[in-house]
């Protein structure tokens, strides 16, 4: 581990003194830019930069070292995740009490307005009652939308509540990330009803600025891993009578959600939220949350994703163990480039295939590939599946419908005829339909990032899932 101290920016002493802690795992080129974000950064405060590295394997290391020597590295040997991460952080911190008057948390892939960290300082240091300030999060595949101003935790529910989740900057359609970083970025004056500072239950670490003496006295974060762990931490705060708030005039871009693929991530979501309840919630509403657990057992063992299934029931036996921090686990559900559909289309005992309605070719970049097969393979009969009110989506030539009827009866008795009937099902993992999978002997997962091929789901599977909901 690095021993010399981080250099701080030649400020007068009387400025603000901001420590930034940012942790990283393999994404050398998301973290090199945003350390180069950091330099346009305008803020009247003393800064100084900690980059916490969770054992990557690239050149993350060496390469910072070599092009920002006063960054401040803490390596940990092993990767021990968003939350280690920023313990490993946080602790450095506590362990320079008095230096520091705030700290500032940052994700290593998020892209920083210029003005971003200078808004929330203004928040702390015109309100004592606030202890953590949190960046409006933008969507950087729409720069143009809101991901969330913040949250609430709906406990009843066991669920997040994204403030303002995908509202759109109207002005700002279609510019690029590059175009809004020194734009005039006080969301206030853009939308209705916005105030430029909102209390929430939480902001995320992607960035959150906090004071020092505050976090020290909270402490660090629960062994969650990922996940939760931030949220968590903010209700902590909340709990010990600070106010926790969002700005309108904070912004960064972060990589959406609804571009990620929910895979063994799915554990620790559920588990780490039960845990969040019971620690601030009360007995009944925990019971509620591993109820819905469980349904959600169910719905992965029917949609022909039995690993997830069992994820979920892990999270439950995990959470009522008290087993937190990171999880080995063994998922059978495994993405590969989207490249490998020409292999799969190349074997010919898939002869039929149906497509949902919800798959899109070109955000998966997969019609060039699916075209190639269908002109090499005669004898390859595709299909596309349209919505319950007869829409259609035109992905290729000559594309082939099957309908979908509109009343639930008749649906019904579409799926109970078409079961088995074709080789190979194509589910879009952002909206997958769940009877689907039962259609076809083989069920292929795909998305913008890759493709999964699975078998059709296992009655065994259904009924292990639905004993799991029997009482005991």
């Amino acid at each position: 581990m690095e021993t010399k101290q981080p250099v701080a920016s030649a400020h007068p002493s009387t400025l603000a003194r901001i420590l930034i802690i940012i942790v990283t795992w393999n994404k050398q080129h998301h973290v090199l830019a945003l350390l180069a974000s950091l330099r346009q950064i305008q803020a009247d405060a003393h800064t100084a930069t900690v980059v916490v590295d969770n054992a990557s394997q690239d050149d993350t290391v060496a390469l910072i070292k070599a092009q920002y020597p006063a960054v401040h590295l803490l390596c940990n040997r092993e990767n021990l995740g968003g939350t280690g991460g920023f313990n490993t952080g946080l602790q450095w911190a506590f362990d320079h009490a008095g230096q520091y008057d705030y700290c500032w948390l940052l994700d290593n892939d998020v892209v920083v307005h210029q003005n971003a960290l200078q808004a929330l300082l203004n928040i702390l240091q015109q309100n004592h009652d606030i202890a953590v300030a949190g960046s409006t999060m933008m969507q950087l595949d729409y720069p143009w939308r809101i991901n969330e101003m913040g949250a609430f935790v709906d406990k009843e529910g066991g669920l997040l509540v994204l403030n303002r989740h995908l509202e759109k900057i109207p002005a700002w359609q279609g510019q690029s990330v590059d175009a809004l970083l020194t734009t005039d970025a006080d969301l206030s004056q853009k939308l209705l009803y916005c105030q430029p500072v909102m209390d929430v239950d939480y902001v995320a670490a992607a960035s959150l600025l906090i004071r020092a003496d505050v976090a020290q006295k909270i402490g660090l974060w629960r062994d969650y891993f990922i996940h939760f762990d931030d949220v968590e931490w903010c209700l902590r705060i909340r709990d010990a009578g600070h106010r926790v708030v969002v700005s309108a005039k904070s912004l960064i871009w972060h990589l959406s959600a609804a571009a990620k693929v929910p895979t063994g991530v799915l554990y620790y979501d559920n588990r780490n939220l039960l845990s969040l309840l019971s620690h601030h919630s009360n007995p009944a509403l925990v019971k509620n949350a591993q109820r819905r657990v469980l349904l959600k057992a169910l719905y992965y063992a029917l949609l022909g994703k039995p690993d997830l299934s069992h994820a979920h029931k892990m999270a439950i036996d995990d959470f009522r163990a008290n087993r937190l921090g990171k999880k080995d686990l063994r998922l059978t559900t495994i993405y590969q480039p989207i490249q490998q559909l020409k292999q799969i289309l190349a074997d010919e005992s898939i002869k039929t295939v149906l497509f949902s309605f919800a798959v899109n070719l070109q955000a998966a970049n997969m019609q060039t590939a699916l075209v190639q097969a269908m002109l090499q393979r005669p004898d390859l009969q595709v299909k596309f599946l349209t919505d319950a009110q007869g829409q259609s989506k035109r992905h290729i030539p000559q594309a082939q419908f099957v309908l979908l009827p509109a009343n639930r009866l008749k649906r019904l008795w579409f799926y109970w005829q078409h079961r088995n009937r074709y080789d190979m099902v194509v589910q879009w993992d952002y909206q997958p339909l769940l009877p689907l999978s039962w259609l076809g002997r083989h069920v292929l997962f795909v998305n913008n990032e890759g493709c999964c091929l699975a078998d059709k789901p296992k009655v065994a599977d259904v009924w292990r899932a639905l004993r799991w909901l029997m009482p005991t």
